[in-house]
């Protein structure tokens, strides 16, 4: 099915929509990150949900040579394609980042390597490698390395995705904008939309970041639960069944301590119980989210996107250019 062809837009520019709570741990690194890129014209937009800490001033210090525009929302109205919605919104470029506040870039040919896709004008959105870094358990660990493949995939046949580091046309956006209603998935639901247009997706590996979590083991359990019910939402023919859970749980976990036991790392501390709770988390939170046929109130807004208390991984592809260096503070 052809398409006609969106705007171009220029690769050398963009705006980047930075959707953040209370992140003011880590929203520095990757605006560190960002004044280290090749791109040579880019603005930022933060969408805060109601921040309590000092998300916005750690951001306008670390805004650097880049135009700043901050974005608020009422932590009431807060939904993934809303904070999206909102942040385009106010976008100058054709070319639209999307990250996440807690990833941070690896290289200073990120943006470089994310926009190049849309050099096609049937590209409709493009995302970046996603891995852990210190303090990520291992089993997501493990996730990474089995959605991030380590070779890029130009025309990706399928629809996945994910909005903690990708990049759209904003034209296309402005015909199709983000579901607001999902509590999660805003991502794949629009390059679902997006292909069945006569678009494409471009996986780009050298388009790096480091993905943060600091979750509790009910943080992944509320995740895995919300995706679940947008999961179910956009797909109702879909089922997973008590006997899922259990099968998939015995069968990742298992996979986890093997891959543990080969790198040697099955004896540190923290990792056995730490598969076993992710995984256990992971999969019951799967199975409670396909159970769940509500809709979203205010109360699993809380739940799910203001929790109390906020505050075997393959050899990387080798690059010919150093990797951004930064300071070596605690993530």
């Amino acid at each position: 099915m052809s398409s006609p062809h969106p705007q171009s837009g220029s690769c050398n520019a963009c705006s980047i929509v930075i959707r953040a709570f209370n992140e003011e741990q880590h929203i520095g690194r990757l605006l560190d990150g960002i004044q280290e890129q090749s791109v040579g014209s880019i603005e930022i937009i933060l969408v805060d949900s109601g921040s309590t800490d000092a998300t916005v001033a750690t951001a306008r210090c670390h805004a650097g040579r880049c135009p700043l525009k901050v974005v608020h929302i009422r932590p009431e109205s807060f939904t993934f394609g809303y904070s999206l919605n909102q942040g385009i919104a106010q976008a100058s470029h054709e070319l639209v980042v999307i990250a996440s506040a807690h990833v941070y870039p690896i290289y200073p040919d990120w943006l470089e390597r994310l926009l190049a896709p849309f050099e096609d004008p049937q590209i409709a959105l493009a995302y970046g490698k996603q891995r852990g870094n210190d303090c990520t358990k291992f089993s997501e660990h493990q996730i990474f390395a089995a959605w991030y493949a380590d070779r890029s995939q130009p025309r990706q046949p399928y629809p996945f995705c994910n909005n903690a580091n990708a990049a759209i046309r904003r034209s296309l956006w402005q015909k199709i904008p983000y579901d607001e209603t999902l509590p999660g998935l805003e991502d794949l639901a629009w390059a679902h939309r997006i292909m069945a247009q006569g678009y494409a997706i471009s996986y780009i590996a050298e388009a790096e970041v480091a993905h943060v979590h600091h979750e509790t083991p009910h943080g992944v359990f509320n995740r895995y639960r919300r995706e679940a019910m947008a999961f179910k939402h956009l797909f109702p023919q879909e089922h997973f069944r008590l006997w899922d859970f259990i099968r998939l749980f015995t069968s990742n976990a298992t996979s986890d301590l093997w891959h543990a036991a080969r790198q040697r790392k099955l004896t540190q501390k923290g990792v056995v119980p730490g598969i076993l709770w992710f995984r256990w988390m992971q999969f019951w939170g799967t199975y409670q989210g396909y159970r769940h046929a509500g809709p979203l109130t205010w109360q699993l807004r809380q739940t799910f996107y203001y929790p109390r208390g906020v505050t075997f991984s393959p050899e990387n592809t080798a690059r010919h250019i150093p990797p951004i260096q930064y300071p070596q503070d605690p993530l």
